[in-house]
């Protein structure tokens, strides 16, 4: 109808594939496409194994007394509990999430924007539209559901250019509820497809050994040199060789039968002789036992790494039963 109008699709965050598709959806084939850097030099990222959530959260907040923040939360449940204990810990936390009456919603967002060293406790439904500059911190309770929601939500940090932190707490069980969210959904297998792929970047990027900054930025297509401003850089983690660690416990997986879930898996490979044990009988397997020169800690990080690699998947229909892929196999035959 307005064949001369000038047309100009703009958007925060993009991969390649994606601006692709905007491209063509829009028929914008002769269009030019700008890409600026995504590099936020002022933000240091964080990424931590998630074992006492709120301790850890209030081990971070700590360092931000009388600063302004968000932490994002997967559930609305999960929202006001943490707003609750973040109160009784002293801070000013408000909650915001799509459950709540349009009044309240207003008046926290308000209260954020206009007071100083307030904490907002809030599920993805609070962002769109928020430009305070002086957010010193974005904290994540749960894993989010791609790189981008990630780079948006952490990008809400920092805007004045003055030094900010992006923290995140994640663990297994958030990617097998994301997971479970993607297959449930009512998406075509193609978009299930890229949603499990998105997901596998970012979890990628949680349990990257080099730096993080570039791990992110390498995703949106942009090249750069380590940070010096991330976990990674600042604490390196000391890489060893898994092969022998990651052939136990996919051998553990393999003869306790595919059925059990990480924790049965990890009891079975430390000689845990606990009830389940007793009651399938897996304390006369071969592998009882054979991992217990290493702690539960080490086992849950070398788990999370061969579903990082492909090697294992968690079946959500099967209550998170750990099942080995076909990449499986060269690894288990040496």
């Amino acid at each position: 109808r307005l064949p001369a109008v000038p047309r100009i699709a703009l958007t925060a965050t993009a991969d390649a594939a994606t601006r692709a598709e905007i491209l063509a959806r829009l028929d914008l084939g002769d269009a030019r496409v700008f890409v600026s850097s995504f590099d936020r030099p002022n933000i240091r990222y964080r990424i931590v194994e998630k074992t006492d959530p709120r301790a850890q959260l209030l081990g971070f907040l700590a360092g931000h007394r009388g600063e302004a923040g968000i932490v994002y939360c997967s559930t609305r449940k999960k929202v006001e509990e943490t707003a609750a204990a973040l109160a009784a810990a002293g801070y000013t936390a408000l909650a915001y999430h799509g459950g709540m009456d349009n009044a309240t919603r207003a008046r926290h967002q308000q209260r954020f924007l206009r007071d100083d060293g307030v904490v907002m406790v809030a599920t993805i439904a609070f962002g769109m539209g928020i430009d305070k500059p002086d957010v010193r911190f974005v904290a994540h309770l749960d894993l989010p559901r791609s790189v981008e929601g990630y780079y948006q939500e952490t990008g809400r940090a920092g805007r004045d250019g003055a030094p900010a932190e992006a923290w995140m707490a994640w663990g297994l069980q958030d990617v097998v509820t994301q997971r479970r969210f993607i297959d449930e959904s009512e998406s075509d297998d193609a978009h299930k497809r890229i949603g499990h792929a998105k997901l596998d970047a970012l979890v990628g990027l949680a349990e990257a050994a080099s730096c993080r900054r570039v791990t992110l930025l390498a995703y949106f297509g942009e090249t750069s040199a380590p940070c010096g401003n991330c976990d990674v850089c600042l604490d390196p983690p000391t890489l060893w060789d898994g092969t022998e660690a990651a052939q136990k416990l996919l051998s553990t997986v393999y003869r306790t039968g595919q059925r059990f879930g990480a924790g049965h898996v990890i009891d079975v490979l430390l000689g845990k002789r606990t009830e389940k044990v007793g009651k399938f009988g897996h304390a006369d397997l071969s592998v009882f036992g054979i991992g217990a020169s290493q702690p539960d800690k080490v086992w849950r990080a070398v788990l999370r790494q061969l579903v990082m690699r492909g090697l294992l998947e968690v079946d959500h229909a099967a209550y998170g039963a750990l099942k080995l892929t076909q990449a499986a196999r060269p690894v288990l035959k040496g």
